[in-house]
């Protein structure tokens, strides 16, 4: 089925027998079920396809109801942008201190009791496009509806976008390139909230949501009840209901420096586990019961003089438990503890003579499911003069610190005190740019016996590992042309700082010969996984040969870019991307690489080729962009990393 038209033809047909008013009218009503559609397939399909259809027909609705414009050829477009503004609307994250939305809500009408409307189910290729919207952002879902559904270019797309509001309509428009379904699957009854079924919801679960109101509503009695009791309200001592936590048993001996656990030295040796559960009870202040004191009461119940920073998916609440206590002493000016408690590892610091007028910091980092290396080091005192010191694990036999902007330089020993803090360490650079901003990198050398670990500091708790390799066989940093490639990819670590990073992995998948003779480059995939497992990012390198983008340090170029995506990863390890090249004669050049998996590239809008293989190279001229997109070796087409 071909795609519908921008405006539809009866939209501007004129009828002798109506006024001009009630033809403006009519033109936009007698395409109520198109309008619906539209709408419903805007929504995000995680509200469900009941809460889609009721919203979808009430935008609708809506958009009729505040009347269209005058011209009768315009009425649609018209009405069709404000059924559009809506679902985008609706798409909108509801933020604290915002003003709210009317579409971010349910529907006042229609309303539909003890049943629930959805479309027909159809085939195999519209369920694959439905969970393909469901991946995408609302303006990319609006840009391919626009295109498929009614049959606008690029260019109309992107001026009703800029309408309905859109940022970034051109980021849209290279969103949905993406969305490789056919555009009829568009018109499918699949997508049709007008063409509806109606099933029953689950009576008992109506049944025991009701009861379960009830029970919410005499709970809500109790609480007010006790609330305006004199005293606390706690009943005796055969009150059913459980003191405050500070007054809780458990949660008492949780604050209670003396119930802290201790690991004793040595016991990593004998233990099957190599993790922070080993870590020994070390540091100058471990008998100081006020300090441990009070940094139990600020993990507990931080005060105003406390800054709490967590690491993106760290909880921070109080401990559930008597903690382990990993370090407790002088760190430079701070008193110093870190405690662990099998989810998280928390550090607390205050003026060393414990003055409250100085603050306190109190910092967490989500560490569960750490192994001997991810267990190898803690950051034990983070200065404002941009210097660092770590506490390393009991199996670190030596420390060193090397510069990864100087890959053919030796590491420089760094040392340690006798419970194994070392001395300061320059903090790498915090910003993302060139070589003005990234002058040298200072990355942390663990060596335990079986390798050498390299590590550095993303400002957070834990160091974050860096490896080579493949994603299904990553390997610690050795070797020259390991140590040359992060020298080159180092100075973009900035753009994972700050977000949990576990590890960050740099993954060479292909060597390209450039035009003109120009040398070969490399393609680098360097992925960072996080401790929470979400937010992962990918960043997609090209690197030409040092004499052409300005030495062995320079940064590569970033050709792409993206989040929570599994490019690069374990579960698929594979990645396509291009870059804009210019050589040194002036001429441009579109060149794409693929992993192993890919056997044919192609390059489309602006500049359109194709090439056998997983390396490609087109002519293009100086601000193209074109959309690439790779054949599988198992015959399915992919898009490139994005």
């Amino acid at each position: 089925m071909p795609p519908l038209r921008a405006v539809p033809p009866s939209a501007g047909r004129p009828y002798a027998e109506q006024a001009a008013g009630e033809r403006a009218e009519a033109a936009p009503a007698e395409h109520y079920a198109r309008l619906v559609r539209l709408a419903y397939l805007v929504l995000a399909p995680s509200l469900g396809r009941n809460r889609r259809v009721l919203s979808a027909h009430w935008m609708a609705q809506r958009a009729l109801a505040c009347g269209p414009a005058a011209d009768p050829g315009g009425a649609y477009a018209y009405v069709r942008l404000r059924v559009l503004r809506s679902a985008l609307d609706a798409g909108l994250p509801l933020l604290r201190f915002g003003r709210p939305r009317r579409a971010q809500f349910p529907p006042l009408v229609p309303q539909v009791w003890g049943l629930r409307l959805f479309p027909h189910s159809c085939g195999a290729d519209e369920l694959a496009l439905e969970q393909a919207l469901a991946e995408t952002s609302a303006p990319c879902r609006a840009a391919h509806v626009l295109r498929g559904l009614e049959g606008l270019d690029d260019a109309e797309v992107c001026r009703v976008l800029d309408a309905a509001g859109v940022a970034d309509p051109r980021a849209a428009l290279l969103e949905a390139d993406a969305l490789t379904a056919p555009h009829a699957l568009l018109s499918s009854p699949e997508f049709d909230p007008c063409s509806l079924q109606v099933r029953p919801t689950d009576p008992v679960r109506r049944l025991r949501r009701g009861r379960t109101l009830l029970a919410g509503a005499g709970a809500l009695l109790v609480c007010g009840t006790l609330l305006l009791m004199p005293g606390d309200g706690l009943g005796g001592p055969r009150a059913t209901s459980a003191p405050l936590y500070s007054r809780n048993p458990a949660a008492q001996r949780a604050l209670d420096p003396a119930a802290l656990r201790r690991v004793p030295e040595g016991l990593w040796r004998g233990s099957t586990r190599r993790d922070f559960t080993v870590w020994p009870t070390r540091g100058d202040r471990t008998g100081d019961t006020g300090l441990l004191g009070r940094a139990l009461a600020a993990w507990a119940r931080p005060g105003p003089a406390v800054v709490p920073t967590a690491t993106p998916g760290t909880p921070d609440g109080p401990p559930m438990g008597p903690p382990q206590l990993l370090y407790a002493g002088e760190v430079g000016r701070a008193a110093v503890v870190l405690f662990h408690d099998g989810l998280r590892v928390v550090r607390y610091a205050e003026p060393r003579n414990a003055d409250p007028s100085g603050g306190a910091a109190l910092d967490f980092a989500r560490v569960d499911g750490a192994d001997a290396v991810a267990a190898s080091a803690l950051v034990v005192q983070r200065r404002r003069t941009g210097r660092i010191r770590y506490l390393t694990a009991p199996w670190v036999q030596e420390a060193a610190v090397r510069d990864l902007l100087a890959p053919h330089g030796a590491a420089r020993p760094l040392p340690r005190d006798r419970h194994g803090v070392t001395d300061p360490v320059t903090e790498p650079e915090t910003k993302e740019g060139g070589r003005a901003d990234c002058r040298s990198w200072q990355a942390l050398e663990l060596r335990d016996g079986t390798a050498a670990r390299l590590m550095t500091d993303l400002g957070e708790l834990t160091p974050v590992r860096l490896t080579s390799g493949s994603p299904s066989a990553p390997h610690d940093v050795s070797g020259r042309a390991e140590r040359e490639s992060w020298a080159r990819t180092a100075c973009l670590l900035p753009a994972v700082r700050s977000n949990g990073v576990r590890s960050v992995n740099s993954w060479p998948f292909a060597r390209q010969r450039l035009p003109e003779g120009a040398g070969d480059a490399l393609w680098f995939c360097t992925r960072a996984d996080t401790w929470r497992g979400t937010g992962s990012r990918v960043l997609a390198q090209f690197q030409a040969p040092p004499e052409l983008s300005g030495g062995t340090g320079a940064p590569a170029a970033v050709a792409a870019r993206a989040e929570d995506s599994p490019d690069c990863g374990i579960r698929r390890p594979r990645v396509l991307a291009g870059v804009l090249w210019k050589s040194d004669a002036g001429r441009w050049y579109v060149l794409a690489a693929g992993s192993r998996q890919f056997a044919a590239l192609s390059a489309s809008g602006g500049v359109s080729g194709r090439a056998s293989g997983r390396l490609l190279a087109l002519p293009a001229g100086e601000g193209d962009r074109p959309r690439l997109a790779g054949l599988l070796a198992d015959g399915s087409r992919v898009g490139s990393l994005r």
